[in-house]
């Protein structure tokens, strides 16, 4: 689950993280009360959606020409302006895909002096399987560009989990973003409470870029991007609460009332498949053999009827899906309870595009014969490869 730039703050904040002051408003009327609630003269108004590359974003019903989603504002007059134009908006970035997203949420915050601007996260480093801090000097760039064009700049540091970060982790974490001074007796202090954060808040990403080094010699939170572990949720309400659903694909809105791993994509071929990695390799042979998956879709080992029919339903609202592949590989998933969910789903909604199916395990003959009673126009297939050929040459028209 991710969260705006001005929630993850207020909650680093509320750890002890230095960030400056801000208000977030929701209309143009409140833009100028919101500024004249901070010290000024300089003014930052960000636009606050789920995306990275706002500030070189571009706002689909303004010139192209027009200033970006994170604008600098060098008066109330201006900060006022800036908001009017800004929300209720689309603002298309590097992260949001050609559609974008509408901005209904603004973030007035109090300007700062920049002297450095460095990189910085904390995530779960699955290859030591311990949290680790990502930083580099090159801050406020893309750090994926900064790993493929200058990679010796980052460092890894994964952290002992069993004692915290430690003096030893400061030291090298100090000397990797060349902090002295100020900085650094401030690095001292808040590098331990952005791990304290993400751990007990369950982050599965904290991400501060730029955490900057002020004229003045102070470190700061300049922005912040953070998301949690969707699994341990259910231990923190308060996370829960700040959940914005404009921000969400409906579709997967949808999946997770019933427990469903479904991902949005662009293709045209809705997937539906038992296990991760079987639901990768089904996106992959479809990929191979010329179509795109429109979605991630991984009913699980215990899904029931309801569950399979609720992802069957989810797979052919979405108006991109030009054909449905199946693909089961029984253990603990029965075919027969697939084969009825596929069934009850069609019988509710309908089938107006190809659909194949591919049933192999547990209970299968069972559920072959589910498919082939039930009179629906089905494209029986005997393994992956076959199943895939298929349903992309059904799709087109072969």
């Amino acid at each position: 689950m991710n969260i705006h730039e001005y929630q993850a703050k207020a909650l680093l904040k509320s750890f002890g993280a230095p960030v400056a002051e801000g208000v977030a408003i929701f209309s143009a009327d409140e833009a100028r009360a919101a500024a004249e609630k901070l010290p000024g003269p300089l003014y930052v108004v960000k636009s606050q959606i789920h995306a990275g590359g706002r500030g070189k974003g571009k706002f689909t019903e303004l010139p192209a020409d027009a200033k970006g989603g994170v604008r600098l504002s060098r008066s109330i007059d201006e900060v006022v302006t800036n908001s009017a134009e800004m929300l209720g908006n689309t603002l298309v970035t590097k992260q949001t895909g050609p559609q974008g997203k509408v901005v209904n949420r603004l973030y007035i915050e109090d300007g700062a002096d920049i002297d450095r601007e460095l990189y910085l996260s904390i995530l779960i480093d699955r290859t030591v399987g311990r949290p680790a801090f990502v930083v580099s000097t090159e801050g406020g760039m893309d750090i994926e560009a900064v790993a493929e064009e200058t990679p010796e700049k980052i460092m890894t540091l994964p952290i002992d989990p069993d004692t915290g970060v430690s003096d030893a982790d400061l030291l090298r974490l100090c000397e990797a973003l060349k902090l002295e001074g100020d900085a650094r007796d401030d690095a001292w202090t808040l590098f331990p409470i952005l791990y304290k954060a993400f751990m007990e808040k369950d982050m599965s990403l904290m991400e501060i870029n730029p955490l900057i080094v002020m004229t003045n010699g102070r470190l700061r939170v300049l922005d912040a991007k953070v998301s949690f572990d969707g699994n341990a949720l259910f231990r923190h309400d308060d996370i829960v609460a700040l959940r914005d659903m404009t921000e969400e694909d409906a579709k997967e809105i949808e999946a997770s009332k019933y427990d469903l791993a479904y991902v949005a994509l662009d293709g045209n071929i809705g997937c539906m498949v038992n296990g991760a990695g079987l639901a990768m390799a089904t996106m992959d042979i479809i990929k191979l053999y010329g179509a795109e998956p429109a979605n991630f879709l991984d009913v699980g080992g215990g899904a029931t009827t309801e569950k399979v029919t609720a992802a069957f339903k989810i797979i052919t609202a979405d108006p991109a899906v030009e054909g449905i592949l199946v693909n089961i590989f029984g253990g603990i998933m029965r075919c027969d309870v697939i084969a009825e969910g596929v069934v009850t789903a069609v019988k509710q909604v309908g089938l107006k595009v190809p659909l194949v199916v591919r049933l192999e395990g547990t209970n299968v003959e069972k559920g072959k014969k589910i498919i082939n009673e039930s009179g629906l126009n089905v494209i029986a297939a005997d393994d992956l490869d076959d199943a895939a050929q298929k349903i992309v040459q059904a799709v087109k028209g072969a």
